[in-house]
């Protein structure tokens, strides 16, 4: 079975190549939170404000929300639809398959609430992006390419763009999909 962290590794990878930007801290690997706490976390009788007070969220990590499709869903939504539940005018609909992912690509506050009336019965996640750490001492120009993991040097040289910036949201839409697949098996 593929792990996580080599699904992502290989997501990021397909995205530089495609010559959209990633932005990973360098010497930092991107961290896939599962919400909740385990594969199924997105449900009931779980304090997300708890576990996500236990959680450092940087850009270009990813959240992992796993739950049944048929009762609850996952919405983006902003602060004053996370504080008052409002399903109306959210942001980014992230329900797919039910074992869905969603990349954190800038640094702010982001808010996510379950609709179908799940929010107010406690499904709902605030959390603070931060910008990658940076690094604790840069390398010297003769050791940067040696110790840059494969995955940087190929997003670092990845820069023609092959695709138009609205085939951008069709091919994140179709890894989305395929990671989905792969938690699914």
């Amino acid at each position: 079975m593929i792990s996580k962290l080599v699904v992502i590794r290989l997501v990021i990878v397909i995205m530089g190549l495609l010559g959209m930007k990633v932005e990973v801290g360098e010497g930092r690997a991107p961290v896939l939170h599962e919400v909740g706490g385990n594969r199924f976390g997105w449900r009931l009788d779980v304090n997300f404000s708890e576990w996500a007070a236990h959680q450092r969220f940087y850009v270009g990590d990813w959240l992992y929300f796993g739950f049944d499709k048929q009762l609850i869903s996952v919405l983006e939504v902003n602060q004053t639809g996370y504080k008052n539940c409002i399903e109306s005018n959210y942001l980014t609909n992230i329900t797919r398959g039910g074992r869905d992912v969603f990349n954190l690509t800038v640094a702010k506050p982001y808010y996510f609430i379950s609709g179908r009336g799940y929010c107010n019965r406690g499904i709902k996640l605030a959390i603070t992006v931060h910008d990658a750490p940076p690094d604790s001492s840069p390398p010297s120009s003769s050791e940067s390419i040696s110790k840059k993991s494969p995955t940087s040097i190929i997003i670092s040289y990845a820069t023609t763009t092959l695709f138009q910036p609205s085939d951008h949201f069709l091919i994140i839409m179709i890894i989305t999909m395929i990671i989905s697949l792969v938690w699914l098996f």
